[in-house]
């Protein structure tokens, strides 16, 4: 059982790193290159950016409970991984909730973001939403890489 338990919590955390170098190296460049408009692509990175973060959140509950479960205590919630790992957790609901609906509703605003000023204070503030989330998702990714690295060294401790 303490084998699978720590399986899953591997699998759920790599796949949700993964998932993050994935939609940063290969979706959103994809996008931008094989679609018409940078409106265009930026409507699929907020979709599937959508996604990314609804598996994340799947993936940060799969890993805190398998944690627990592992220890057989709360104490457990205190572990630098898993603390890492809820923190993620945090900040992608920042940017799924808050984030991401002001930009869509900028997006909306403007019709068109590529064909809006930069002077135009509605752009401004989506340039400035787009920084904000482009910060939390490399901040995700970089808290996830140490937390990765932190459950498999703990998985490889005796005991």
């Amino acid at each position: 059982m303490r084998f699978l338990l720590q399986f899953v919590r591997v699998l759920a955390l790599g796949g949700w790193v993964g998932a993050i170098v994935y939609f940063a190296a290969v979706v959103t460049k994809g996008a931008f290159a094989v679609l018409r408009s940078p409106d265009e692509a930026g409507e699929l990175v907020g979709f599937t950016l959508g996604g990314l973060h609804g598996m994340g959140l799947v993936a940060a509950a799969i890993f805190v409970m398998a944690s627990v479960a592992l220890s057989r205590d709360l104490q457990a919630l205190l572990r630098p991984a898993v603390l890492g790992v809820i923190l993620m957790a945090l900040l992608t609901m920042a940017s799924q909730y808050h984030v991401m609906p002001r930009m869509a509703g900028l997006r909306g605003q403007m019709g068109s973001v590529e064909n809006t000023p930069a002077s135009d204070p509605r752009r401004a503030e989506f340039d400035r939403l787009h920084i904000a989330s482009v910060d939390i998702e490399g901040a995700v990714l970089v808290i996830g890489l140490i937390a990765f690295i932190l459950t498999v060294r703990e998985d490889q401790s005796p005991g």
